[in-house]
């Protein structure tokens, strides 16, 4: 399986759920996470999606820990099967 499935999956999920999984990029600040999550009552997180047994590259690591630093929810998904926890974990937040 590869990353762009892992995607599309928690796109789905999100949706069915009531909330949205939006592309993030910004094209200034390279490394951020590949997607915000967003859902009713402003639970918010981002995510960094790996192939299976992918592990992110330096960078990503160190954007992760400056969001994180701030506050906010990041998770990496490397398994289609981490999906469901994840968005049952921000929702009951």
């Amino acid at each position: 399986m590869d990353e762009k499935l892992i995607e599309r999956k928690l796109t789905r999920l999100a949706r069915q759920s009531g909330g949205l999984a939006i592309k993030f990029t910004s094209p200034c600040f390279d490394g951020v996470p590949d997607r915000l999550l967003l859902f009713p009552n402003g639970k918010c997180a981002f995510v960094e999606l790996k192939a299976p047994g992918r592990k992110p590259r330096p960078l990503q690591i160190k954007r992760i820990k400056q969001i994180e630093s701030l506050g906010f929810k990041v998770f990496i998904i490397d398994c289609p099967g981490q999906i469901g926890g994840i968005i049952d974990e921000l929702i009951k937040s």
